[in-house]
């Protein structure tokens, strides 16, 4: 069953919230996989393309011979907090200590080119943090990254790559990944061997503020990718904050703007602490694991149902229930139209939910 899920996932055109409803529709990756070429059709797709059966089978040769494995959406293990996100990975290849992520979280992010008093307070920041018992996740990037791991690879540090698994990025963090994969944990949604490109990073990203209850900016310039992780957060209903710095420091500047914006104001680890930290410890380990909401797939809709939502998709953004409230139609067969189109390469889903035609 697990291999049909890895295939199904790694076949393209299929994103994390296409595999949910493809799984909701059709009960199985099986049964997902046979039916993929009829509805690439149906949305205007010439031919399916599969994930190949032989490179699946040595990519899960190769995870395992590695000293890694595989964690899919629906095993008991899969990191809680991260269930909440409506674009969960559905699977993550995880190296080292998983339980790090049933203890409270917190992330650590910031500039790459940060300042040597910003990185010795992250880094003093994180040593504090875990020996609260908290665990920090943050990128591995140069900078404020490099250092929250450093400070909390003792207390429990967590990792998350944005290429493969086996892949060193950035390649001065050699001995660190390798450290953080013995003690601490690594993870990768890539499949192995990816080489990060800048498309990735903010899949890596979200999983980074998906897998906290909050999120730490220290040192950050306006439109980085550490504001985009704090973004996010706080679209997941996370805590954001962020360590106020001198205006007339460029790097300070974000970190001051999301103050300004509503994130609170820290400064030290216990104030951390006590933000996240839940009123009752039953919360890290909840009996019933969360199934993020989604509309069950069940009707197809007539074909003039069909073709009011294709005539309102565009090139901008637009929301789907926006769809459903202009089209008239179901929100079932919406989504319907929106995973056809999106199997069949037509289709983009953007941050919030959003959906445009494929550029």
């Amino acid at each position: 069953m697990q291999f049909d899920q890895l295939r199904l996932i790694r076949s393209p055109n299929i994103g994390p919230v296409s595999y949910r409803q493809l799984m909701a529709r059709f009960g199985s990756a099986r049964a997902a996989l046979e039916a993929l070429p009829d509805l690439v059709r149906r949305g205007g797709g010439k031919h399916v393309v599969l994930a190949n059966a032989a490179a699946i089978a040595r990519e899960v040769q190769f995870v395992q011979s590695c000293g890694a494995r595989h964690v899919f959406m629906d095993d008991a293990d899969y990191p809680y907090l991260l269930s909440h996100l409506d674009n969960a990975p559905p699977v993550i290849c995880v190296k080292g200590n998983l339980a790090l992520l049933s203890r409270p979280t917190v992330a650590l992010v910031g500039a790459r080119n940060a300042s040597a008093g910003a990185c010795q307070f992250a880094r003093q920041l994180a040593f504090e943090l875990g020996q609260m018992g908290l665990s920090v996740v943050s990128g591995l990037a140069r900078g404020i990254d490099t250092a929250a791991h450093i400070g909390s690879i003792e207390g429990g540090t967590v990792a998350v790559i944005a290429g493969g698994i086996d892949v060193v990025y950035p390649p001065e963090n050699r001995a660190l990944q390798d450290a953080i994969a013995a003690r601490g944990l690594l993870i990768a949604e890539q499949p192995p061997g990816t080489e990060p490109r800048a498309r990735h990073f903010p899949y890596r990203n979200r999983i980074i503020a998906g897998a906290s209850a909050g999120t730490v900016v220290i040192e950050a310039a306006p439109k980085s990718g550490s504001l985009i992780t704090a973004r996010l957060a706080a679209e997941a209903g996370r805590a954001v904050m962020a360590i106020p710095g001198s205006p007339l420091d460029p790097r300070s500047r974000g970190c001051n703007q999301l103050i300004r914006e509503g994130a609170i104001l820290v400064q030290n680890a216990s104030e951390i602490a006590e933000l996240i930290s839940p009123l009752d410890n039953r919360m890290l380990a909840p009996s019933v694991k969360y199934e993020p909401s989604m509309t069950v797939i069940a009707d197809d809709g007539s074909d003039t149902e069909r073709s009011a939502v294709i005539d309102l998709m565009g090139m901008t953004y637009v929301s789907v229930d926006e769809l459903v409230r202009q089209s008239g139609s179901s929100p079932s067969t919406v989504q319907l139209v929106l995973l056809e189109f999106e199997l069949a390469g037509k289709l983009e889903r953007g941050a919030g939910g959003k959906v445009r035609l494929a550029t």
